[in-house]
């Protein structure tokens, strides 16, 4: 790791203004509420009834099997604080304890159609909606984009993927190399068990919509932001789905952050805290924003 690298890694976090405000709510589930929080912060500007122009639907880490809203509080707190005009959604969804593969993605992929429907209780205009998560969260978010393309919508003006789950094979070269590496040897067999758990039957490891990378319908979606982490097993099966995103035409910046050990359960929502996730999901967004605003070309 570079110097500057490593600096940027130990930064400590800026403080969050006072201005943050969590309020919990529930969501529509594909078969019930789910639990959630909705993160905004500052003023959303002169529009009034406090809403923004942007919502943020966000899942939790924790290898489908695990994690709760509680994980990742501190960096949504942050992401809402970087970019106060876009409210934050996070939202539960069923683990693979209770009922496996395909129960997450439905709840998913329900929570966005019911956004779309409920704008007034998430401080939403309903102009952009974007889709966020972290490892199984962000294989959710993948999933989401491709079952909005299928199903007709909801519409997503972009997708953000932070060191996703996509592989259920394990077969990637960081995947195998680290598991020579005794300190990441836990992470692989973490992610061995969760697969195993989310994914019981064997035939639904190639279903698209469980291993987006292994899909070969990848056109028309929404434009990516995919991070991965140096020495993060999940960082191969990360950067190969945005080859084949920009392969198929889909607008995507791929951005491999510096090394953050993951060595233990919840190390991702830190690593997506301190170091470079927050500054590049801003400058996504931003792009959005630009793009929205950009007066079009005349013949």
């Amino acid at each position: 790791m570079s110097a500057q690298a490593k600096l940027a890694a130990e930064q400590p976090l800026p403080e969050l203004s006072d201005r943050i405000k969590v309020r919990a709510l529930q969501v529509g589930g594909a078969e019930g509420p789910l639990a959630a929080r909705l993160y905004t912060s500052g003023d959303s500007g002169e529009r009034g009834a406090g809403k923004r122009d942007t919502l943020l639907v966000f899942f939790h880490p924790g290898g489908f099997v695990g994690g709760d809203l509680d994980g990742a509080d501190i960096f949504l707190r942050h992401m809402a604080d970087d970019n106060p005009h876009v409210a934050v959604l996070s939202s539960s969804y069923t683990l693979a304890t209770e009922r496996s593969f395909p129960a997450a993605v439905e709840d998913a992929h329900a929570v966005l159609n019911w956004a779309k429907k409920n704008k007034a209780k998430t401080a939403w205009t309903g102009k952009r909606l974007l889709v966020c998560g972290i490892e199984a969260g962000a294989n959710l978010a993948a999933v989401c984009a491709l079952m909005s393309r299928d199903r007709g919508g909801p519409a997503l003006a972009g997708q953000i993927l932070i060191m996703p789950m996509l592989d259920p094979g394990l077969t990637t070269c960081s995947m195998r190399e680290m598991q020579q590496a005794p300190e990441l040897l836990e992470v692989a067999d973490a992610c061995a068990a969760a697969y195993a758990g989310y994914l019981p039957n064997c035939a639904d490891r190639t279903h698209p919509y469980a291993s987006p990378l292994q899909s070969s319908r990848l056109k028309n979606l929404a434009p990516a932001l995919i991070l991965s982490a140096e020495d993060d097993p999940l960082r191969d099966e990360a950067e190969q789905y945005g080859a084949k995103l920009i392969a198929n035409g889909v607008k995507t910046s791929v951005i491999r952050m510096p090394p953050a050990l993951q060595s233990e359960a919840g190390e991702r929502n830190e690593c997506a805290c301190k170091c470079i996730a927050l500054g590049e999901i801003a400058t996504f967004i931003a792009g959005l924003d630009r793009a929205d605003a950009a007066p079009l070309s005349q013949e």
